[in-house]
């Protein structure tokens, strides 16, 4: 039986439809983690908290496989600079812990922005709330948990195309249960 976490309650809550993935080893890479579902690092995405020289908080997704242009994130939230948030503020800050950081369910809002290639997938992958959990489910259901705008915040690509990775059968290689039919 697969444990509920405070994104998926939220979800359920809301009756956001959902798809739930486990996976084994601890704290992995997003590419990892990616691989071991076997899917596309271009729709699993990370959630990844900044700071500001005000001290105001900010929460990007970007697809695995990306790096998060800290200019481009600085400028959709109408900021100068931006820095990464460091690894020992983020428990106390959002309640969850490095590799399990969901833009669901904090223990407050940010405001949250998704790379604008979210927009080219039917769905997207992204922490469960939990190390080895993830869930998968649409942009627009996601906004309908969390305000969630879109943007350009990835380094290297003016049309917000990713990186891709190793992708297989979805039956392989890791533990799944469906919270709710699409």
């Amino acid at each position: 039986m697969i444990e509920k976490t405070n994104v998926m309650r939220i979800f359920d809550r809301m009756k956001i439809p959902y798809r739930i993935y486990t996976y084994e080893g601890g704290a992995l890479s997003g590419t990892e983690v990616a691989a071991q579902l076997c899917q596309d690092c271009k729709k699993v995405f990370k959630t990844l908290v900044t700071v500001s020289k005000s001290l105001r908080y900010y929460v990007f997704m970007i697809p695995v496989a990306a790096e998060l242009d800290l200019k481009k994130a600085a400028s959709c939230v109408g900021e100068k600079a931006l820095s990464m948030l460091k690894s020992k503020e983020l428990l106390p800050l959002t309640g969850y812990v490095h590799g399990g950081c969901s833009p669901v369910g904090m223990k407050k809002y940010f405001p949250t922005v998704i790379d604008r290639s979210a927009l080219h997938c039917d769905t997207i992958i992204f922490s469960g709330g939990k190390i080895g959990y993830q869930v998968e489910t649409t942009l627009g259901d996601l906004q309908r948990a969390v305000k969630t705008a879109v943007g350009d915040l990835i380094v290297g690509t003016a049309d917000g195309e990713t990186k891709t990775c190793a992708t297989g059968d979805a039956a392989d290689g890791f533990s799944e249960k469906s919270g709710r039919a699409y």
